[in-house]
């Protein structure tokens, strides 16, 4: 096989969660790109529909499914649609996920075990609903969005950094369980020019961001979606339970 080719998704089927916008878009426009029919799960059914359109456009198959990843019925119902509408899935991409910063003495016990609910356990159940199919197909792929926020030691991201720190060590747990059929990866993204952030940072905030990056700028969703194609393809295919660091180079908060 030729390098390149090596970089394709010829008959496979991804699973994209929070693909209605941002990172999640992003990495499903690509998947169809390199050849693969795409699933796209969001909360917003107009979303991943606008979404799913595009990658019809590229001459790939496309679900649009409403699903609130908290929920597990939803989850299950997920996983049950995109085996009925593609009849098998290869790919999980578990991107939905996020938090603020949290004031430890005033986030209660119950709102911090659901931010560990949105950001890990879910992806831990989505993983265990795909990976039996994954082994039907012959194989599998996984890849979580962590973030940089699980290294980084700051204050007011008690929560959201222990929730990604979570995700990242069961990225590669589950890389050491699923092995050989199924193979477990992650991305670690920094500050990602996406509606979300522009909305959350101001623009001098975003610009001090981009000066504390040694590469000087922001990144942009296809930075994150470009990680995830290498991932995804067999030009990874002697890699599990790796995290990649997409982040212009940063090595501790780039939040100044």
């Amino acid at each position: 096989m030729s390098i390149i080719n090596r970089f394709r998704l010829d008959g496979q089927v991804a699973v994209i969660t929070g693909a209605g916008r941002g990172l999640g878009r992003a990495i499903a426009l690509a998947y169809a790109e390199a050849g693969a029919d795409v699933v796209c799960s969001a909360r917003t059914l107009a979303d991943v529909e606008a979404v799913a359109e595009e990658v019809r456009a590229l001459g790939r198959r496309a679900l649009a499914v409403s699903c609130d990843v908290n929920d597990q019925s939803q989850r299950e119902a997920l996983v049950a649609a995109a085996m009925e509408g593609m009849g098998r899935i290869t790919h999980l991409v578990n991107n939905a996920g996020g938090s603020g910063p949290n004031d430890p003495l005033k986030m209660t016990p119950e709102e911090f075990a659901g931010v560990l609910e949105f950001n890990v356990t879910s992806a831990y159940s989505l993983t265990q609903l795909c990976v039996p199919h994954m082994r039907e197909a012959g194989g599998g792929n996984v890849i979580n969005i962590t973030s940089g926020a699980a290294r980084y030691i700051q204050r007011h991201f008690s929560a959201y950094g222990t929730a990604k720190a979570a995700l990242t060590h069961l990225t590669k747990l589950l890389a050491q369980d699923f092995s050989p059929e199924v193979r477990v990866n992650a991305i670690a993204p920094g500050p990602i020019r996406t509606a979300a952030l522009e909305n959350a940072a101001p623009a001098a905030m975003l610009e001090t961001m981009a000066k504390n990056t040694p590469l000087q700028r922001i990144g942009e969703p296809e930075d994150i979606a470009a990680a995830a194609l290498y991932f995804a393809t067999p030009a990874s295919s002697w890699v599990t339970g790796k995290v990649i660091e997409v982040d212009g180079g940063a090595e501790g908060s780039v939040w100044g």
